[in-house]
């Protein structure tokens, strides 16, 4: 069955949406107002519209899932022992999985047996399933989780920036928190991105600095090889500790938020899945070689961010390097966040949805607001952990199983309806472990003060 794009079935033009899909440009905004089931409206008013490439695509998807949590994947490795290896790889499959999962809620089937794309965000996906029980709830669960995740992502660039700095410059009398200013002074261009073409391109950037750090990383570990060994791998294992590594291991892999936006983006959107294939296999292999050389150089003594066990003149290299990173890494979710707000604010607003000042005032609020969070918020890294437990399980495995089984349950055999309800179940049980794991932390942290 093939897919049939909307440019193929009459519409006359078509623009990018907040968190995926193309639309009409020109009447789907008024047309909100009058009919309230209607698809979400488009987003930020463009002149162009630039789709992006399965290769670009890729790089975001790639940004996503490589990111700063590889270099806690050793460290989970010393928890867990071999199934920390045969966790690496099968949540690569899972997550593959919801990925393509979620895609397909997006698409129904007309009387020609042919894939048309009738949805075109997340938040159209959930209003389908909660029709029935409540119209438009679904979709403010959605875009309430999706912001949240994407803010706390966003303030998390920020705090590792200003403690990046403040590593690499300890010599200078600064506080980790003016590091940050500094730093967040270098996103501030992000207020001028409009299309996803730009972040694909920092993605791009991003990734070949993440490709720079493994690479220092695994030459030192290669250097070393002498004082490998497969006995510093454990075979028993503690139970809360394991649970960690667990949520290290998975969370290192979602990249479903950003699905919807990037495949209504596509030129080819035929080949979003052999594009989440790759992707996802290249990072399984990375992945796996990476925390597996690194584990076997340092063993016991692997520190929870493994370039802190690297030499001084390589620290200081490689924090540069993660800095680096931390920023290229920034726009791809500020860029989804700002997408979504901005579309909600705007639902309904015809005379007010083309204003480029508006749009520039919502990126603006949201760019200053991950700044004072950074500022302001204490224990932000266990605050995050517990927000995480629940909006990461959630749009990972939870909601895009249980819309799959919702919308296509005629339509599925018995194995793919028990894949989805082992996926819905195994991430259930990986919020709840979080969630507990980060409100024991929290509570020995407000407990010594």
């Amino acid at each position: 069955m093939g897919l049939v794009p909307l440019s193929e079935l009459g519409q006359e033009k078509v623009v990018s949406l907040p968190a995926g899909g193309v639309a009409l440009a020109e009447d789907l905004c008024c047309q909100q107002e009058k009919d309230p089931e209607h698809k979400s409206p488009a987003p930020l008013p463009r002149a162009q519209v630039k789709l992006i490439t399965s290769w670009e695509a890729g790089w975001n998807v790639t940004n996503a899932i490589q990111g700063i949590f590889v270099l806690g994947l050793p460290y989970a490795l010393l928890h867990s022992g071999y199934s920390g290896l045969f966790l690496t790889i099968l949540s690569a499959a899972l997550c593959c999985y919801t990925g393509k999962i979620l895609i397909a809620c997006l698409y129904e089937e007309n009387e020609d047996g042919q894939l048309i794309r009738v949805r075109d965000t997340y938040e159209d996906i959930a209003n389908a399933c909660c029709k029935k029980l409540s119209p438009g709830l679904g979709g403010i669960v959605v875009n309430v989780t999706q912001v949240m995740e994407l803010i706390m992502t966003c303030v998390l660039y920020v705090v590792v920036s200003g403690n990046l700095l403040s590593h690499s410059f300890s010599y200078i009398p600064v506080t980790e928190k003016t590091w940050s200013v500094i730093a967040f002074a270098t996103l501030l261009p992000c207020v001028f991105i409009k299309t996803l073409k730009i972040v694909s391109k920092l993605s791009q950037l991003c990734s070949l600095v993440h490709f720079i750090i493994i690479l220092v990383v695994m030459t030192y570990c290669v250097t070393q090889i002498h004082q490998w060994s497969w006995a510093k791998f454990r075979l028993s294992i503690e139970f809360e500790d394991f649970l960690v590594s667990v949520g290290v291991i998975i969370f290192s892999y979602t990249s479903q938020i950003f699905l919807p936006t990037l495949e209504g983006n596509m030129k080819r959107p035929e080949e979003f899945r052999y594009m989440l294939d790759w992707t996802h296999f290249f990072a399984c292999v990375s992945k796996t070689t990476f925390a597996l050389t690194a584990f076997l150089t340092w063993g016991e003594e692997t520190k929870e961010v493994v370039t802190d066990n690297l030499p001084s003149f390589l620290q200081t290299l490689v924090n540069l390097c993660l800095l680096t990173k931390a920023l290229l890494s920034y726009p791809l979710p500020f860029f989804a966040a700002t997408e979504i707000v901005y579309a909600c604010i705007s639902r309904g607003n015809c005379s007010n949805y083309r204003s480029p000042l508006f749009a520039l005032g919502v990126r603006g609020s949201f760019l200053l607001l991950t700044l004072l969070m950074a500022m302001f918020i204490p224990h932000f890294a266990l605050l995050m952990g517990l927000t995480g437990s629940v909006t990461g399980a959630a749009m990972t495995f939870l909601l895009p199983s249980l819309f799959h089984l919702k919308l296509k349950w005629k339509k599925l055999s018995f194995l793919e309806k028990c894949a989805d309800i082992f996926v819905f179940i195994l991430g259930f049980l990986c919020s709840l472990a979080g969630i507990v794991c980060s409100i024991k932390g929290l509570l020995e942290v407000f407990g010594r003060v």
